[in-house]
């Protein structure tokens, strides 16, 4: 799993409407040209703003077949799903069942005694905005295991998870150095699961998903293993070539890194928690979460130019999200009032990395 920089409505709470969907021209020449810039065997573009939402989309759910993509098809987000992590320890921390400042020590403190020094004092900010010292990641073979684990009792696997990278030495100085960590999500995750004696999954549903009505919202690569009824990613040959990955465990990191990086989603329901960020972000957040949270999620909170989930660029937020098999970029302009989502359902590369961010500015522009 990975994130890159590729850049170079109204939300209240039991008023929250899907917005309309159309269809223009300019998008889908877009659509069109990522399509055939990025070498994908499908493509989606989606910009929207208060009156509503553009969405294109280009080429087939699979290669090799003539499974059209369709407007309502979902899309694996990787590393956008971090945002969401994000939020979700928001909704918690205005219901008083966490903190901001909340430790792993606090939280696991108890349940593993193999945590190195460094990282007891590392609080949900720290991991959030990948501040925390951790490394990026578990090593391959443990990774390795936890997909032959499957989905039983993930929070068991994700304390099991954090014990592991936590006994690790740090590979930066914690509250400092800027450090991109999956891990520190999935620890994060772990955290909210001791705290709360729930699963992440059922936790971002029930605090996330379903009060802004993203129905779309799932988990784990879309669609079933019988036909392509759901865009599938894609891994390249080793003679060159894309070939498509049905759904099952080699289509997606592990479940135990769920807080990091699996969820899918359609376009129209991105856009709509876009929405939600963008209209929370100019103090338009309804009942969801309060203006000051809205702030928080959004502001780094060491400097740089990484918040709670997102990449910040002056009047930007943005994020990219790969599980190696797709590639999807999103973000909000609080100058245009505008979201977008733009994707491919290919493993990346330079040149699909290209034809992403040629696209994204396109659609800004």
């Amino acid at each position: 799993m990975m994130w890159r920089d590729v850049w170079g409505g109204v939300l209240a709470l039991g008023l929250l409407v899907q917005p309309a969907v159309q269809a223009q021209p300019d998008l889908q020449s877009i659509a069109d040209t990522l399509l055939e810039d990025s070498g994908a065997p499908g493509a989606v573009v989606m910009q929207g703003n208060a009156d509503g939402v553009s969405l294109a989309v280009a080429g087939v759910r699979a290669a090799g077949t003539d499974a059209a993509i369709e407007t309502s098809d979902l899309w694996h987000q990787g590393s956008n799903t971090k945002s969401m992590t994000a939020t979700l320890v928001a909704r918690l921390v205005e219901q008083g069942v966490v903190g901001w400042d909340d430790t792993v020590a606090d939280h696991l403190g108890d349940v593993i005694d193999t945590i190195d020094p460094a990282y007891r004092d590392a609080s949900f900010e720290h991991l959030l905005s990948h501040r925390s010292g951790l490394p990026a990641n578990i090593g391959l073979m443990a990774t390795l295991g936890f997909i032959t684990s499957g989905d039983d009792d993930l929070p068991a696997q994700r304390l099991r998870y954090a014990a592991d990278i936590l006994a690790q030495s740090p590979t930066g100085e914690p509250g400092q150095d800027y450090l991109y960590s999956n891990a520190g999500y999935v620890v994060a995750g772990a955290m909210l699961e001791q705290a709360t004696g729930t699963s992440w999954e059922t936790l971002i549903t029930r605090e996330v998903f379903e009060p802004l009505g993203l129905d779309s919202a799932g988990f784990g690569a879309p669609g079933s293993g019988d036909a392509p009824d759901q865009p599938r990613g894609h891994k390249r040959g080793l003679f060159g070539g894309l070939n498509a990955v049905a759904p099952g465990p080699r289509a997606d990191n592990p479940p135990v890194m769920g807080p990091a990086g699996t969820v899918h989603i359609s376009a129209p329901d991105m856009a709509v928690y876009l929405r939600a960020h963008l209209d929370g972000d100019a103090g338009r957040g309804g009942d969801f979460l309060s203006p000051d949270s809205w702030q928080h999620l959004h502001t780094p909170p060491f400097g740089g130019t990484y918040a709670l989930g997102w990449g910040v660029r002056e009047a930007r937020l943005f994020h990219a999200g790969s599980n190696t098999m797709w590639l999807v970029q999103i973000g909000l302009d609080r100058e245009t009032g505008r979201v977008f989502m733009v994707g491919v359902n290919a493993a990346p590369d330079a040149d699909v990395e290209a034809a992403v961010r040629a696209a994204t500015g396109a659609v800004l522009d």
